[in-house]
């Protein structure tokens, strides 16, 4: 039987020698919810050397929780809000990469079970988001993905009636792509499988099960594109 130590380790750490899990518990018991300004100080002193590589001036805010931190690679300039969830457990091949100046609001989530995430350059996510995968979550540049948005929804085997469908396995269509400067609106969910093209625009409360083409506006259940951005538009 493994030991809840054990699986403790699995869960949060990924490493099994004692002198790893002695120091993850004594920076995240120190400093997770120490406020203000010296928590805020002391976590980015503290917190870097969990992680496998991460850049300068990055921010972590209160009551982050951290899985198998040794997977990520942060840059610079980036801000993790409070309550926020960064999960790279999974294989040794499973890692989160984000870029600088990425900008991840409270109580958010990146988790995966295997697979990659990677996050571009100066990408903001609103809070209560969202973003999963088994396979592979790439985000461009310049993103903007709004409040309460859920990127990487995949779908579960269903066509046994004699095994609860929790048990049958995924169906994984390859991961979703979301290219530079695109923009999600609020509540969007964006299934396994698609790639949204760059500079579109995603409104509000959609759910995208197809690929949107670049420069597209789309809305509704399904997403359906409404028309096409065109230069010169809004300019002065």
């Amino acid at each position: 039987m493994v030991s809840r130590l054990r699986r403790y380790q699995e869960l949060f750490i990924g490493q099994y020698d004692f002198l790893s899990f002695l120091k993850y518990e004594l920076i995240i018991s120190s400093f997770g919810l120490m406020p203000g300004a010296v928590g805020l100080y002391l976590r980015g002193v503290f917190y870097r050397s969990l992680f496998r590589k991460i850049g300068k001036d990055v921010v972590f805010g209160r009551n982050i929780t951290l899985r198998h931190p040794g997977k990520m690679i942060l840059g610079s300039d980036v801000v993790v809000d409070d309550n926020c969830i960064l999960d790279a457990k999974g294989t040794k091949k499973s890692a989160i990469t984000i870029g600088n100046g990425v900008f991840i609001s409270a109580f958010s989530i990146l988790s995966m079970k295997d697979g990659v995430i990677e996050i571009g350059d100066n990408t903001r996510i609103g809070s209560h988001c969202r973003l999963e995968t088994s396979t592979r979550l790439s985000v461009g540049r310049n993103v903007l993905i709004a409040y309460r948005c859920y990127v990487g929804a995949e779908y579960y085997h269903f066509e046994r009636l004699d095994v609860p469908i929790s048990q049958q396995g995924k169906d994984l269509q390859g991961g979703v792509i979301i290219e530079d400067n695109v923009w999600l609106g609020a509540g969007v969910v964006v299934l396994d499988g698609v790639t949204i093209g760059r500079d579109a625009i995603v409104g509000a409360g959609a759910v995208v099960t197809k690929d949107i083409p670049e420069f597209a506006i789309a809305y509704g259940v399904p997403a359906r594109v409404v028309r096409k951005r065109t230069r010169g538009e809004g300019e002065t």
